[in-house]
């Protein structure tokens, strides 16, 4: 072994940078683009740059040893090699699901996610399926399909491959409508008649769905506290049952929603594994490996601009690589349009394929172990996921009805935030609230029932679903270079809420501008600050005399530009509720 004076230098001689020097940069940057006053001292960049997550964590702009300082829990993933690539298919044609099913599986996928109708037949779906190579799941299902799959699985001659799963989750199908106590007793009675004909086939029979919370807007702490709690409840209906703990445990699979917050969804995985750990160790358990099964979020997608989806998924899909998943199912990037075609689906595929073939993620294990900040916010998700479940514990448990009425009321809290984020931008969606484009010809798909999903772009989508009637005309005052910054402000502004505009163009005065001006209703100036105080005021009085019912500024009104709150209807700069100003713009076109 290598002494420790002797290890390998891999600083070289200028390498010679510290804390206070990064700090200096990092504040010239800042104060330039007006984050940090002049009389700032350096070291606010910390305060500055860190964010809070929903979950009122401190994520800070970059690591450094101290972050690892208190940490209260440890473990890494200890997947090798390359992921299950589990394809998802939904529907009710069995004939063409069964061709899916195979192209899929021909093509890269080496599972298989099945969202099926009740009462399609499991078989024919699955027919010409090698059921000892490729593992099938499914999403959500009914104690009758679970039964079905397991027949099928029965059936077949030879082995099973051990991925396969019965997939029963009663708490997650009934948390948002939970079933009277008095018919508690047959989804126990069915989890562990399930779990026993899984542990006889070998492989996993129950599934405990992160993703039913995710899709209605919880936070990555209240999905692990959820899953850690329901994980929890099969557990001792399982060993009430007569299985071990450790029998219980192998029947299990975790799913869980992976976003485009690349570090965020690789910490979650990873302190997912931790928290489960520590609830088999508190339940006498030996060690037992978490099986999980990571879906990109169905959240985080838009209708609009949806070509954007595959780099959303892109990033979804490599931090579940690296956060350990032993399944990855990558959502197509046209399902919020309806039923993803077959370029949808291959895409799907093919986004795991290359970062398992391409990028090479899979040659390490933990890539992202022994980074500063993940390590950090593992260790901090894992606490607040843990205080969930100790909220979810002392309501109840998962079964009860108070403990899930506090979930809903938890989850309903972090959307409503989440919503106000969105609103005003500084959670930005690209393509929707941010880049819209009003032009686009969205692709065509077959028209497909669509699973509950309180999307995050969804108040924007609702505007956009419906184009103002009428453009807003804005009203450039100068040269293209003077103007441009606040024109296109606005007109992304505007265009995010389904309001197209219509441009004066160079102007050079009043006059130039009321020549291209039509009489629109509402008009929106923009310029820069010199020229709303040397003709802004004029502009807009002019404006009004032809005809202008709603005078909006793009910037911020204040007696330094002689343009205050009372000279116009409105205003819009960086940082506004953006739902809220172009509700009020329409309501003006109408």
């Amino acid at each position: 072994m290598t002494a420790p004076d002797d290890r390998l230098a891999l600083a070289s001689d200028e390498d010679s940078a510290t804390a206070a020097d990064w700090e200096r940069a990092t504040a010239a940057v800042l104060r330039k683009s007006r984050r940090l006053r002049e009389e700032d001292p350096d070291d606010r960049v910390w305060t500055t740059l860190t964010r809070t997550t929903l979950d009122g964590i401190p994520v800070a702009p970059i690591g450094t040893p101290a972050s690892l300082e208190g940490l209260t829990t440890a473990g890494r993933p200890s997947r090798a090699g390359a992921w299950d690539v589990r394809t998802p298919l939904s529907g009710g044609d069995a004939s063409a699901l069964n061709e899916a099913a195979l192209v899929d599986l021909e093509n890269g996928g080496t599972s298989l996610l099945l969202d099926v109708d009740e009462g399609v037949d499991l078989a024919a779906v699955l027919r010409g399926v090698l059921l000892d190579l490729a593992p099938v799941a499914l999403d959500r299902p009914s104690a009758a399909q679970a039964a079905a799959l397991a027949d099928v699985l029965e059936a077949y001659d030879g082995p099973v491959a051990a991925g396969a799963n019965l997939s029963f989750d009663p708490q997650s199908l009934d948390l948002f409508s939970a079933a009277d106590t008095e018919e508690g007793e047959e989804p126990a009675e069915q989890l562990v008649a399930l779990a026993r004909r899984a542990w006889q086939l070998g492989v996993l029979g129950l599934v405990v769905d992160g993703t039913a919370l995710h899709d209605r807007g919880a936070s990555d702490a209240q999905e692990l506290g959820w899953t850690m709690a329901v994980g929890i409840d099969y557990l001792r209906v399982l060993t009430a049952g007569g299985m071990s703990v450790e029998e219980a445990a192998k029947v299990i699979e975790f799913r869980y929603a992976a976003t485009d917050e690349q570090f965020p969804t690789i910490a979650k995985l990873r302190a997912a594994r931790r928290l489960w750990a520590r609830v088999l160790e508190a339940s006498g358990s030996g060690a037992v490996a978490m099986r999980q099964h990571a879906v990109t979020s169905r959240p985080m997608m838009t209708t609009f601009d949806p070509w954007v989806n595959m780099l959303r998924t892109t990033v979804a899909a490599f931090a579940a690589g690296a956060g350990g998943a032993d399944a990855v199912t990558v959502v197509p990037f046209d399902e919020p349009l309806g039923r993803p075609d077959a370029f949808g689906r291959r895409i799907a595929r093919n986004t795991s394929s290359l970062l398992i073939e391409e990028s090479h993620l899979a040659v390490v294990a933990d890539p992202a172990g022994g980074s500063y900040a993940v390590e950090r916010l593992t260790d901090d998700l894992a606490v607040a996921g843990w205080a969930e479940l100790g909220r979810i514990e002392e309501a109840g448990g998962a079964s009860s009805l108070a403990a899930r009425q506090g979930v809903v009321d938890r989850v309903s809290a972090t959307a409503a935030e989440r919503d106000a984020q969105v609103a005003d931008r500084s959670r930005p969606i690209t393509g929707l609230s941010e880049f819209p484009n009003l032009a686009e010809t969205l692709p065509q798909r077959e028209p497909a029932e669509g699973r509950r999903v309180r999307r995050y772009g969804w108040a924007f989508e609702a505007l956009r679903a419906e184009p103002a009637a009428s453009p807003v005309f804005l009203a450039t005052m100068g040269p293209i270079a003077a103007h441009t910054a606040r024109a296109t402000f606005a007109t992304n502004l505007l265009a995010a809420g389904g309001v197209a505009v219509e441009v004066a163009g160079p102007t050079d005065g009043v006059e130039s501008v009321l020549a291209a001006y039509r009489g629109q209703p509402v008009v929106c100036l923009a310029g820069t600050d010199p020229a709303y105080a040397e003709w802004g005021a004029d502009l807009v009085a002019a404006l009004r005399g032809a005809g202008a019912s709603y005078v909006v500024l793009a910037g911020k009104p204040g007696e330094k530009i002689n343009i205050t709150e009372d000279t116009v209807d409105d205003s819009a700069a960086m940082g506004v509720d953006a739902l809220a100003f172009l509700t009020r713009i329409r309501e003006a076109l109408a």
